[in-house]
């Protein structure tokens, strides 16, 4: 018989509510179960043979009745406008759905967009040095005026100011909180957690008014690499726990960069680590979107600042294009006008002329460019084809 969405919503929030049942163990429940329904309304004896439900997470289950305690807390999300996702709903961020240990309910407050599969989290030292907050700064706001969504953990220091920094450059940023949405922290960014939830979206997969505890915070840093294409560390010791979001990120198949800093900066000593040990090494924001590799689907190409002149012609306005790799954002509208053009199956260069409306002169310049970019590839017989596939 099947479950109403409403109680599976009710359910998935009860077994988060269930005090020690941790994300890893959650995913256990709903692989040995099959639901959260399921795992709620299994006898004790089934909970006792999983590993890691110990005598504590039984007087839990026995002594407090989660269902009810979810229902207070719907009607506590519902006054404080706040949304709840699971794993089966659409808007769950699909890429977070891929990873090990995704989440079973997601607290969001603000929007999540489309265009937010095009993000990569900027992370860093919460005692920054004046060099890493005007590196985080120049490369938030670069990312954001090019359209890709910025995403970090609310923390002091590089995670604040990449959030303000696309915020003032009028692009997107997702804040991924380890406590609970009615308690932010550190409480001196409470006005900065409502800007972004105003221009992009505050997550966090703890109650409500759980408090800031140590290990949430490692457990945070997999869903803010989970969410995105890759990370950017900008400055982190060898003792960071920005060092923890890189390698969730390394195990979750995403980029990883790091900036490099003075050679005698300690705060800078984790990121030549990771440059040492093999991960990019990035300037600015030209180098960042060069690394992040092609998108699972394409996705219509997110709106930016104008930053230049586009021409006049109708096949040079960015409405309706795709984006299909993040270095596609930062190709003019000529350029993305072009390449939107093309397709996977080869098309011959006399059709592309005709359909840009453009001078024959231009459309093959800008082939030419888009061919060095490595986005268009030509083929025998004047035919053209788009990557990457």
């Amino acid at each position: 018989m099947a479950v109403p969405a409403e109680d599976q919503l009710r359910d998935a929030l009860a077994l988060n509510l269930v005090r020690g049942v941790g994300p890893r163990l959650q995913t256990v429940l709903l692989e040995t179960f099959g639901s959260a329904t399921a795992a709620l309304n299994a006898p004790v004896e089934q909970w006792r043979q999983i590993p890691g439900v110990g005598v504590k997470i039984i007087r839990e289950l026995q002594e407090r009745n989660h269902r009810d305690m979810a229902r207070r807390e719907l009607a506590d999300c519902q006054a404080d406008g706040l949304k709840l996702l699971t794993l089966h709903d659409a808007a769950y961020p699909g890429a977070l759905r891929e990873i090990a240990d995704p989440p079973v309910v997601l607290y969001q407050k603000g929007s999540l967009l489309p265009g937010d599969s095009l993000a990569v989290a900027i992370v860093g030292s919460r005692n920054c040095t004046m060099y890493g907050r005007r590196m985080a700064e120049r490369i938030a706001g670069g990312l954001a005026r090019a359209g890709i969504t910025i995403v970090s953990g609310l923390a002091r220091g590089i995670d604040g100011f990449a959030h303000r920094a696309a915020l003032q450059a009028g692009g997107r940023t997702i804040a991924v909180c380890a406590s609970g949405l009615r308690t932010v922290y550190p409480p001196e960014h409470a006005n900065l957690a409502e800007e972004i939830a105003a221009q992009g979206a505050l997550l966090s997969e703890s109650p409500l008014e759980r408090k800031p505890r140590p290990g949430l915070f490692p457990q945070r840093n997999r869903i803010v690499s989970g969410m995105s294409l890759g990370v950017i560390v900008i400055e982190a010791s060898t003792t960071s726990g920005t060092l923890h979001t890189a390698r969730h990120a390394m195990e979750q198949g995403r980029e990883v960069c790091a900036l490099p800093g003075p050679v005698d900066s300690r705060e800078s000593e984790g990121c030549h680590a990771l440059i040492r040990d093999g991960v990019k090494l990035v300037r600015g924001v030209d180098d960042i979107l060069e690394e992040l590799g092609p998108l699972t689907a394409p996705i219509a190409a997110p709106t930016r600042p104008r930053t230049e002149n586009s021409p006049a012609s109708p096949a040079a306005q960015p409405n309706g294009q795709e984006v299909r790799a993040p270095r596609e954002l930062v190709l003019s509208d000529q350029q993305k006008a072009i390449l939107n053009l093309l397709h996977d199956e080869p098309v011959h260069i006399d059709r592309v002329i005709d359909q840009s409306g453009l001078e024959p002169s231009r459309v093959l310049s800008t082939l030419t460019v888009l061919e060095m970019k490595r986005l268009v590839k030509r083929l025998p017989g004047n035919y053209l084809s788009r990557l990457p596939r």
